[in-house]
This record gives structure tokens, C-alpha cells and sequence, in this order.
């Protein structure tokens, strides 16, 4: 057994005095591959405990372990000292100035999509309007049938929907399912809101559409509303957001939970560069799509048709913000390019 113990100490011995002769970090790693590795040589002394006679396992056991210790604690020390003189040969070769300030860190901002919905949000609440949020996931009577849409109803196709695994239930494709969920809340007493939200329709994704958006939606229910109504207050937004001399142009259209419906487009200033991009060459460009609230739509949201009239509004808030911008294309909303937020 003591010819054992002798390796043990002579292999401590060897280690400690190869360890001195260390200069730097990667003698002393290839030092530590050397003893501590897969192959290495203390490794190899510890697993030799199984060729030692049974009576003299327990002495050899411990005399190896403290061999092992004190290697490690005397190579932790080395490499410690060997990192402090490079770091100090460092410092006085590049000749630091710790008095400099440092580099400022980078501050966070608001997505762009949070501005342009801010700023909707300001330009409505001087009209008067409250903000109201609803669901994203809904149920395909409030997203469809109570917006004047029964099962099988051919306009259903306008909207490309999520389904969900449970019955009956979708993601909203539209902000409108909030009018229902509103105007039961609230009959028969009077409303002015915008419904902001994030709405989801399968579609292949492109330059100018996403699986997911925002949408804000406005509504507005009371005696003696009417057409002039929507238009004064779709003209005062449009003027708030885009300029104070923008034109609107008002268009015929179809949307089921509205009777009559209509579109909206502002005229593009003619010294924009990419006027004719975006216009297409006509010089208007579709902003919203709006209308007076159908009066089944009413009945179902529990106000009488015939006491009161109402009018919504759905727009894009990323939409505005391409238009205000000339950004053209919409998914650079979702990639989180920083080169891209960072100019908002």
C-alpha cells in the first residue's frame, strides 16, 4: 500500500511543479486537460482505487481525494492570477481612461403601431368619444349573426376566419362584434366609442395583408343621428390625422351590418412622391369603410330602430400609418427589425 500512497505523492509533486511553470491561461487549461481530463492523469490514479488490495482501499481513497482537492485548489488560485495579469497587461497596453463616460445605453420607444393607435385615440377623445375593449375570441353568433349575417349568408366570404377547436367559436375577424356586446351594455341610453382591438383573418400573408391586425371600430347610437353626422366626424379625423386641408370622397358600398354603407378616401397631396404608388394614379387613397348601423343590427343590440339611428366606422391603424409614412409593407410591423423601428 505504501508504494501506492508514493505514486499519489509523486503525481502531486509533478503536478504542482508543471503548474508553476504556467505563464499563462492557455498553458494552464492545456495543464488542467493534462490531470483533470477525460484521459487525465488523476482521473486515472482515482480509478485505480479498484486494483488496491480491499483493506487498504479506504487510506488510498482518501489520500486520493485530498490530492485532487488540493491540485484543483492549487489550479483555480493560478488561473485566477493569470487572468488578473492579463487583464492588467491589457490596460496598460490600450492605456484605458476609466474617466471618459461610457457609451449611453439605447432608450426603449413605443411600437409604431402603439403611436398611430395613440394618436387615434387622442384625435377621438376631443370628439367626445369613449374607448372600449371587447373580446378577440368570439362566439360566431356575436361575430357574424347578430351583425345581420346567418349561418350561410354569402357575405360570411368577405371575412377569411379562424376557427377554434370549440364549437361556435372564432377569432374575431372584425372589431364589430364589440357594437353588439356595447350597445347591450349600454341601451337605451346614448353612445359614442371607439372599439380598438386586434382582429385575425387567414389570409396569405403579403406586402398589404396579415393573419393579424389592429382595427378600431366607432359607433355611435342616438336620437336624430344621421349621415352629416358621420361625415362631419369622419372629416374632422381625417383633417386631425393626415392635414388640415385634406379632401374626403365618399363612395357607395356594401357592408351587411350597415344600410347605406360607404367608403372613404382622402386626396393624397400632389407633391408626394409616391402619390401615384399609392393612389394608383386617381389621387384618392381608401382610408375607412363606414355606414349608418343597420336597424336589425340595433334591434339585436336592444335599441328600438325607430327611436334611434346610429353610425360606425371601421378603419386599420397600421394602414394610417403606411399612408402617413409611405411604408409599403406591412409586415415589417411584426419582424422587429430595429433598423426599421427605430426611425418612429
Amino acid at each position: 500500500m505504501a508504494e501506492a500512497t508514493d505514486d499519489l505523492k509523486a503525481l502531486e509533486t509533478q503536478a504542482l511543479a508543471e503548474l508553476a511553470g504556467c505563464s499563462d491561461e492557455p498553458a494552464l487549461r492545456a495543464w488542467n486537460t493534462k490531470y483533470f481530463g477525460d484521459k487525465g492523469l488523476m482521473k486515472a490514479a482515482l480509478s485505480a482505487i479498484g486494483k488496491v488490495p480491499k483493506e487498504q482501499r479506504a487510506s488510498y481513497g482518501q489520500e486520493a481525494n485530498r490530492v485532487k482537492v488540493a491540485l484543483e485548489s492549487a489550479y483555480s488560485a493560478a488561473l485566477d492570477k493569470a487572468k488578473e495579469e492579463s487583464l492588467a497587461t491589457s490596460l496598460a497596453s490600450d492605456k484605458l481612461d476609466v474617466t471618459l463616460p461610457g457609451r449611453p445605453a439605447r432608450r426603449g420607444r413605443l411600437h409604431p403601431a402603439t403611436q398611430i393607435l395613440r394618436d387615434i385615440y387622442a384625435i377621438f377623445a376631443d370628439l367626445g368619444f369613449q374607448v372600449y375593449r371587447t373580446n378577440e375570441v368570439e362566439t360566431d353568433e356575436l361575430n357574424f349573426e347578430l351583425l345581420n349575417m346567418p349561418e350561410h349568408h354569402p357575405a360570411r366570404d368577405m371575412w377569411d376566419t379562424f376557427f377554434t377547436t370549440t364549437p361556435g367559436t372564432v377569432l374575431r375577424t372584425h372589431t364589430s362584434p364589440g357594437q353588439i356586446r356595447l350597445m347591450k351594455e349600454t341601451a337605451p341610453h346614448p353612445i359614442r366609442a371607439i372599439l380598438p382591438g386586434m382582429c385575425y383573418r387567414n389570409e396569405a400573408i403579403s406586402t398589404r395583408s396579415e393573419i393579424q391586425f389592429f382595427q378600431v371600430e366607432g359607433l355611435v347610437v342616438g336620437e336624430g343621428v344621421t349621415m352629416a353626422d358621420l361625415k362631419g366626424t369622419l372629416t374632422a379625423f381625417a383633417r386631425r390625422m393626415f392635414g388640415p386641408d385634406r379632401q374626403l370622397r365618399i363612395r357607395s358600398s356594401y357592408f351587411p351590418f350597415t344600410e347605406p354603407s360607404i367608403e372613404v378616401d382622402i386626396d393624397w397631396p400632389k407633391d408626394d412622391p409616391n402619390r401615384d404608388r399609392l393612389t394608383k394614379g386617381t389621387g384618392w387613397l381608401e382610408i375607412l369603410g363606414a355606414g349608418m348601423v343597420h336597424p336589425t343590427v340595433l334591434r339585436n343590440g336592444g335599441y328600438d330602430p325607430d327611436k334611434v339611428t346610429g353610425f360606425a366606422f371601421g378603419m386599420g391603424p397600421q394602414r394610417m400609418l403606411m399612408l402617413k409614412h409611405a411604408i409599403d409593407d406591412i409586415r415589417l410591423f411584426w419582424q422587429n427589425d430595429l433598423r426599421f423601428l427605430r426611425q418612429f
